[in-house]
């Protein structure tokens, strides 16, 4: 099987994962805290970040896969993180759940649609700095198992 193929199934299943976790939500769940340092992000605010930063990747690794370069090396992970919270500030959790169903979608599309050999073409992302496609795609989904894990712990309290 293509890698892409099994990324792809990869991200399938961990989207349709979280998609039946945030849609089991109370109102009050999404209003609990998670992180306390710095900015206070809710239960609500994690997935409008997975949302905007998904997003931001499809776009991200298209263009690495053309032959871009990646994010600057002034890029500030804070700082992109802070406008998208405000940028996402009305949206309701279902908009936002949506919204998050719709770029997974997206990003399954475009892992399936491109070749094993486009994943070995590097690029700057934000957080792991200089490195493959192939591991900027695995960091999408262990990105949100991280604030997966995070949001059990805090719904067990």
């Amino acid at each position: 099987m293509p890698e892409t193929a099994v990324l792809a199934q990869k991200l399938k299943s961990e989207g349709d994962k979280f998609s039946a976790f945030f849609a089991g939500l109370t109102d009050d769940q999404w209003k609990r805290e998670v992180y306390t340092e710095g900015s206070v992000w809710t239960i609500r605010s994690i997935l409008a970040h997975l949302m905007t930063s998904e997003r931001a990747f499809v776009k991200l690794f298209e263009s690495i896969r053309q032959g871009g370069a990646g994010v600057s090396e002034d890029f500030v992970i804070d700082r992109y993180n802070a406008r998208q919270q405000e940028k996402t500030s009305e949206l309701t959790p279902a908009e936002l759940l949506e919204q998050y169903k719709a770029v997974r979608a997206e990003m399954i599309a475009w892992v399936s649609g491109i070749a094993d050999s486009d994943l070995e073409k590097t690029g700057r992302h934000p957080f792991l700095g200089v490195t493959t496609l192939h591991e900027m795609v695995k960091m999408v989904y262990i990105h949100n198992q991280t604030h997966y894990r995070d949001l059990r712990r805090v719904l067990k309290d």
